[in-house]
């Protein structure tokens, strides 16, 4: 599988990254998810924290000792579970994010963490000390490089003029072309976007042809009815799906088109959907034909919420 540079750094990722949360707390069908994505060439895998409150970090580590030091391992902090495990909090306080990687470097089985990305964030946290924070776990060789998930640009902008983060994890489909916004940003400043949601929920993959009229209800999506969801189907459909060509394939390759995207992150809770998904990112890329025909068709978007 191709692989990209993240952002300015010296890691080069696959362009498909597996993304941890839906494996499950079944350690033998985790195992051999994530088996399986390295068989296909994946060698990036994303998880968090708060992903089964640690156990998803646990299972990771475990899965992937034996080739450490051929993967990229990322995960997440700033979700604080609460004492009684019932809720979480947001805290991207200094302290905390100091004292929370060491629990995730002893889930996760390693020394080093190849990339620490805050999850989530607003204009009004203290970025300075949240910063600072990364920048000290960086120099102690506690984690190779540090990132942001957050969809906000204003957050996003503030990271992007005061720290040295590689990555941003952002939703981006057809179906929520809002990060084009920002986009020339990234180009700017070097970041590289990983993006998640490159489905749109499922409502971009291949199991969505051959609906019937009553099953397309509750099918909306962000400024999308589910009218609108079925039309735009519909026409994908008929304009460029044949027998070489999946949905999937349109949606993953959307997303890889622009120059910003390093990798797309698909989550997966079977064997076979690492395959499909796999698969589809290693299709042809869009001829300019088929990216000039998606763009006509679907929204362009913009942030309402830029906290």
């Amino acid at each position: 599988m191709e692989k990209r540079r993240l952002g300015t750094s010296d890691l080069s990722v696959s362009k498909m990254g597996l993304g941890c949360m839906s494996l499950g707390t079944d350690t033998a069908t985790a195992e051999k998810i994530i088996k399986t994505a390295l068989d296909e060439g994946v060698n990036y895998f994303d998880t968090a924290d708060l992903y089964d409150y640690g156990v998803n970090e646990e299972i990771v580590g475990k899965s992937l000792a034996s080739v450490r030091d051929q993967v990229i391992i990322a995960t997440k902090v700033g979700n604080r579970w609460t004492e009684k495990k019932d809720g979480w909090r947001w805290d991207p306080s200094n302290h905390y994010i100091k004292e929370a990687v060491k629990k995730s470097l002893e889930r996760l089985g390693t020394d080093y963490i190849d990339l620490y990305q805050l999850h989530g964030g607003t204009i009004g946290d203290p970025i300075d000390d949240t910063i600072e924070a990364f920048e000290e776990l960086k120099a102690e060789g506690l984690i190779r490089h540090y990132g942001i998930s957050s969809i906000r640009p204003n957050v996003i902008r503030e990271y992007a003029s005061k720290s040295s983060i590689v990555s941003v994890m952002m939703q981006y489909s057809l179906l929520d072309r809002r990060p084009e916004e920002i986009m020339p940003l990234f180009e700017e400043s070097g970041i590289s976007i990983v993006t998640r949601g490159s489905l749109a929920k499922g409502l971009l993959s291949d199991k969505m042809l051959g609906m019937k009229d009553g099953q397309w209800e509750d099918k909306d999506y962000l400024d999308y009815s589910s009218n609108d969801v079925k039309e735009l189907i519909e026409s994908i459909q008929a304009k460029l799906l044949h027998d070489n060509r999946s949905l999937n394939e349109l949606a993953f390759q959307f997303n890889l088109e622009n120059r910003a995207v390093a990798a797309v992150v698909a989550g997966a809770s079977t064997v076979e959907q690492v395959r499909d998904n796999a698969r589809a990112v290693n299709s042809p890329a869009l001829s300019k034909e088929e990216l000039a025909f998606l763009q006509l068709i679907t929204k362009e978007s913009r942030y309402t919420d830029h906290r």
